[in-house]
């Protein structure tokens, strides 16, 4: 059984990791930042996003966030 690849993949990045301050996102160390993964939708990203989040709930500087790296590969494209 063979998977079928989707013609358009909007591929997303799910990755956190714990802030400085609340209010800015300046991570502690980079060199601990988490990468959840890559997701071939917002959908399935923000499933990932989401248990991470939860996970994590009792660490107040501990921050996850998605980033569309479709865009960046093509500006110009539309979601």
């Amino acid at each position: 059984m063979s998977a079928k690849i989707p013609a358009e993949q909007l591929i997303h990045l799910v990755f956190g990791g714990e802030l400085l301050d609340v209010a800015n996102v300046t991570f502690k160390d980079l060199k601990k930042l988490d990468v959840v993964g890559f997701y071939p939708n917002y959908a399935s990203a923000h499933v990932a996003w989401q248990a991470k989040a939860r996970e994590t709930i009792d660490n107040a500087q501990m921050r996850y966030f998605i980033v569309h790296l479709h865009r960046l590969l093509d500006p110009e494209m539309d979601d």
